[in-house]
């Protein structure tokens, strides 16, 4: 880490590089990183509100009851992570040349990669906070909270980055495991449907091992936890669930530890491996 901070100007400009590079030539620029969380929201409201019918009610205390912005609280959450993972995780195959050339804190490159997602998500978050504002939803007194959320989201998907990197670095086809996974994580997390559903069913089917039931081992989900935590914060307007606070801090922390201790752990074999 003191690498990291003797080196702020590389890291700058590694993200800057990042941000003006995604989108360099187009007319929308970074207006385009809209394009597939709007996409992916109009087609699952179209299924699942209108086709499958999912109701998750209005929101509590805040009476707003529009699907697509309760989907989008959880949606944009989901599309960052998983594009701060992805796009870490071929961080250092990207840049192999600029590796084997010349020495600098090679996490800078991780790094960057997920400091410039954080960047586009703050675009999209803004645009979401005013939706739900213009709709009736009292959204300021919880933007510090957010903001707070938002910090620990990135820490996590960070920390998980770092790890995809590394693994990628030694084991090429992890990033095509790492595909399959989310595949199965997104519909493991309550995004498209509410956790009472989870809920309804865990209490139909009963203890599934022991006194475990279902919805006990839907809380080992990290995403589901601040899925529901963002939704109560700009959908619900109240507080979320202390339990639900201490497990993302946990999770925050816990993920951008180990991932910083395994990347550092194999960080000075990386020229010769790639």
């Amino acid at each position: 880490m003191r690498d990291l901070r003797g080196s702020r100007e590389l890291l700058l400009n590694l993200t800057r590089r990042e941000v003006k590079g995604k989108y360099k030539a187009t007319a929308l620029g970074q207006l385009w990183s809209l394009a597939n969380p709007l996409t992916a929201m109009i087609i699952y409201t179209v299924v699942f509100a209108y086709i499958i019918r999912v109701d998750p009610g209005p929101g509590d205390p805040s009476g707003i009851d529009v699907f697509a912005l309760w989907l989008l609280c959880a949606l944009l959450p989901w599309t960052f992570f998983t594009n701060v993972v992805n796009g870490g995780m071929v961080s250092l195959l990207a840049n192999e040349n600029l590796i084997k050339k010349v020495y600098f804190p090679r996490i800078a490159l991780v790094v960057a990669n997920s400091l410039s997602l954080l960047f586009t998500w703050a675009i999209e978050m803004v645009v979401l906070v005013l939706a739900l504002w213009v709709v009736g939803a009292n959204v300021l007194p919880w933007l510090p909270l957010t903001l707070v959320f938002m910090v620990w989201m990135w820490l996590f998907a960070t920390g998980l980055s770092m790890m995809a990197s590394i693994a990628n670095v030694y084991f090429r086809d992890t990033q095509h495991f790492v595909t399959i996974i989310f595949q199965v994580w997104f519909y493991l997390t309550p995004i498209v449907y509410p956790a009472s559903m989870v809920v309804d069913q865990s209490n139909r089917i009963g203890p599934i091992l022991g006194p475990i039931t279902l919805f006990d081992l839907y809380l080992l989900n990290p995403i589901g936890l601040f899925a529901e935590v963002f939704r109560n914060l700009l959908y619900d307007n109240r507080w979320p669930e202390l339990s639900a606070f201490v497990a993302c801090a946990v999770w925050s922390v816990g993920a951008f530890a180990a991932g910083y201790a395994v990347f550092t752990r194999h960080e000075k074999g990386l020229a010769e491996a790639l």
